[in-house]
């Protein structure tokens, strides 16, 4: 039965500030998130739903007991919790109203006892900051519903577009000097496809469906009370092909995606921060044929075409370009031993390859076409499932990352967590000669040259390499652009290691290493490389002392020009 939320006298105030002496508040650099000493951090999670639905609270409280199941979380490397909720629900506790005996099972869970939903809340919100979890606070939902994520806007019925402010603004207000709420996710899947009314889309105007201009001013108004916190902008679902209107109602005459997974918008029309762009994330979500038998999941397909069809076009390039970071807000589903799993295990794989921040979905076992990380008791976790995900969790020297500087993953005496503080020097990890932010431009000018005054043979070619380090760990890209006059027809990159260091794993090549020696070759869908044209490949990889980039690169024996 669902809850009934219930006016009371309550006064409201804010919430208490934690009492850490290093702020854990993040930002921006390029494609990754950073700490306030420019540390890589790499946020791995899970959601948690229930707040967004009819209960108004956790789902699974009726059950198990709230520190077992957020500690649980923090030991097994959880480092960041999603915690979808509605407007309706910020609208009420703004307005003083609770629900004073939610559904929770107070013999499994007496510390509870006598609690309304918003104290429970922050109860949780001291239970993360104990086991060093963080939390991201994400409006799934106009209104207080199981099935509330199914309309497509942000508004609806009562709930306006100024309404979704005014909850917004009252949550940062509340928690604006907590570091435990470190991002906030605007709205949760905005969707629609051509010719639905209502349907998001992502333009330049200032048109009431506009997406873009719906979180733009979101953001500003929430960076006006706390300029520390993330912003994660969601994709919608569809996008015009080029030279396609927003008036066109042809469903063939848009590419489509999943619910919020579509960012195709934001290569030509970016979310504009102004002087808080550093606070800017951008938050697809994407999930497998089980959840919706999709078209690129007919025929041959596997982790490469998804990358080149899907993942790329929609998403991926911003993060390949430098332009922001990822955090891939849902993903995940049933393993299946089929099809779904190896889905889940393609985009697991490009996750951890990239370090790409993420937050799966979901704990709860009660989703009903993915399933969780917990069985439907709620107390013993899937093995199996938590196996394909442990990778993708942040883990140094053997043991789970918490985004807290003081306080290691799993809470003081943890055996199995570290603090962001104890990982790596504290100072920006990117290689000497990576720039901050990586130009997708293809014809950027050439710098200087590996090897003197050499003579650029026709279908000659330009690189540019950036690199990503962790502790002794680092991601590189490395972009191909063909700078001479005639097509190449199939290609092989060339170039040395300085520092000793050792290649893991690559993508969209054919990767080996003999020696200090590294070769990439061209796989069959990016073999042919147009005058002009760019491809972007890359690696991880391993190194002790110092992570020097290479020098001089070669294409099918030809010095390249870096850049």
């Amino acid at each position: 039965m669902a809850a009934a939320a219930v006016a009371t006298s309550l006064t409201f105030v804010p919430a208490p500030a934690q009492a850490d002496a290093t702020p854990d508040w993040l930002h921006t650099d390029g494609a990754r998130i950073v700490d306030e000493n420019g540390k890589e951090a790499w946020l791995t999670g899970t959601n948690w739903f229930g707040f967004n639905a009819t209960e108004r609270v956790f789902h699974g409280l009726w059950t198990a007991n709230i520190r077992t199941l957020t500690k649980g979380m923090a030991d097994r490397g959880i480092n960041v919790v999603r915690v979808p909720i509605s407007t309706q629900l910020l609208l009420e506790w703004k307005a003083g109203t609770v629900v004073t005996a939610p559904n929770v099972n107070t013999y499994a869970n007496p510390e509870l006892a006598g609690m309304n939903n918003l104290q429970i809340f922050d109860y949780w919100l001291s239970l993360c900051d104990e086991y060093g979890l963080k939390v991201v606070l994400d409006v799934h939902s106009a209104e207080a519903d199981n099935a509330g994520h199914f309309a497509p806007m942000w508004f609806k019925g009562s709930i306006t577009t100024q309404d979704v402010y005014a909850g917004w603004e009252w949550v940062t207000a509340r928690y604006k000097d907590d570091d435990t709420i470190i991002g906030a996710d605007l709205k949760n899947e905005p969707h629609g496809t051509a010719g639905a009314t209502p349907r998001a889309k992502w333009d330049a105007s200032s048109d009431v469906d506009n997406f873009r201009a719906f979180a733009q001013e979101a953001a500003r108004r929430i960076l006006a009370i706390n300029p520390h916190l993330l912003i994660l902008v969601e994709g919608i679902e569809v996008y015009p092909k080029p030279g396609v209107s927003w008036s066109s109602t042809n469903g063939a005459e848009y590419d489509g995606t999943w619910w919020g997974g579509n960012l195709r918008g934001a290569r030509d029309l970016p979310i504009d921060l102004g002087v808080h762009q550093d606070q800017l994330v951008y938050s697809p979500h994407d999930y497998g044929p089980l959840v919706s038998a999709q078209p690129w999941f007919t025929g041959d397909w596997n982790r490469t075409t998804l990358e080149r069809d899907v993942w790329d076009p929609n998403w991926l390039y911003l993060h390949k370009a430098g332009t922001a970071p990822l955090l891939i807000g849902e993903w995940g589903g049933i393993l299946d031993g089929g099809p779904n799993q190896r889905w889940m295990t393609a985009l697991r794989d490009l996750i951890v390859e990239r370090r790409i921040s993420h937050t799966f979905w979901v704990l709860n076992p009660n989703s009903g076409d993915t399933g969780g990380l917990l069985l439907d008791d709620w107390v013993t976790w899937d093995a199996a499932k938590y196996a394909l995900l442990k990778p993708a969790l942040w883990q140094e020297g053997g043991k789970f990352v918490s985004l807290d500087h003081q306080v290691p993953l799993g809470g003081a005496g943890s055996t199995t967590g570290t603090t962001i503080a104890a990982v790596g020097t504290g100072t920006p990890t990117t290689t000497p000669t990576a720039t901050p932010t990586v130009t997708p431009t293809p014809t950027a000018t050439p710098t200087v040259t590996p090897t003197p005054t050499p003579t650029v043979p026709v279908g000659a070619c330009s690189v540019r390499y950036t690199a990503s380090s962790w502790s002794s760990g680092f991601t590189a890209a490395v972009r191909i652009t063909n700078t001479g006059t005639t097509t190449r027809s199939g290609w092989t990159l060339g170039f040395t290691f300085p520092s000793g260091q050792t290649l893991t794993q690559g993508w969209s090549a054919t990767w080996s290493q003999t020696g200090s020696a590294v070769q990439a070759t061209h796989l069959a869908w990016n073999g042919t490389l147009a005058p002009g044209a760019s491809i972007e490949v890359g690696f991880t990889g391993t190194f002790s002392g110092q992570n020097s980039a290479p020098t001089a690169f070669t294409l099918d024996g030809s010095t390249c020009t870096t850049s």
